[in-house]
């Protein structure tokens, strides 16, 4: 089972912030496999389909942030998933907006989300989505910055990281995670 973990903060002050770029995108591939994303289970909202050969889980912690591996370690625990077919989608301070990167393993980099997922899996080794939410101006407190929504003159360039995004993730469906930084790292970095 293929299995794509948006990050983000439950609830409808968080909705459209920084932080919840991750649910923005599995909000986005669910309107795509036309799928629900809805049954409370592991400590998420999970919706499950089968695309072609491969099956396939969405998921978003209702742990918020900070707890997020909570959830990722019960959806491995329940269903017997494998890391290597994991993909995690989180905001990134150290992408600009309009662009992703993909990632296969790495530190946290002060991300609290990515740092709880390490801790209960154990491992950094797991597959990355980051979706550039750019740095705050100088001044600017982070978690005021990352809890704040993005501004009218970024929303393009938000969709069409949520559509990169996406379509980054069903290329990775048939391909390896490889190939996909090949694709999509150089795509991105030619926007």
């Amino acid at each position: 089972m293929k299995w794509i973990v948006g990050l983000g903060n439950p609830g409808t002050a968080y909705a459209n912030t920084r932080h919840n770029a991750g649910f923005l995108v599995i909000d986005e591939l669910a309107r795509r496999f036309n799928m629900d994303v809805s049954t409370n289970k592991c400590k998420a909202l999970i919706g499950e389909t089968r695309l072609g050969d491969a099956k396939v889980a969405l998921l978003k912690p209702m742990t918020y942030m900070n707890l997020s591996g909570e959830s990722v370690r019960a959806f491995m625990d329940y269903y017997k998933v494998k890391l290597e077919d994991l993909i995690v989608v989180y905001d990134d301070l150290d992408t600009e907006v309009g662009r992703i990167r993909l990632r296969y393993q790495g530190s946290p980099g002060g991300h609290n989300g990515i740092k709880s997922i390490i801790q209960h899996t154990g491992t950094q080794v797991f597959n990355r989505v980051r979706i550039g939410i750019s740095r705050p101006k100088p001044g600017m407190v982070i978690s005021d910055y990352v809890l704040s929504p993005f501004a009218k003159a970024e929303y393009d360039d938000l969709r069409r990281m949520v559509e990169d995004a996406c379509e980054a993730i069903e290329f990775s469906l048939n391909h390896s995670f490889e190939q996909t930084m090949a694709k999509y790292n150089a795509r991105s970095s030619d926007a």
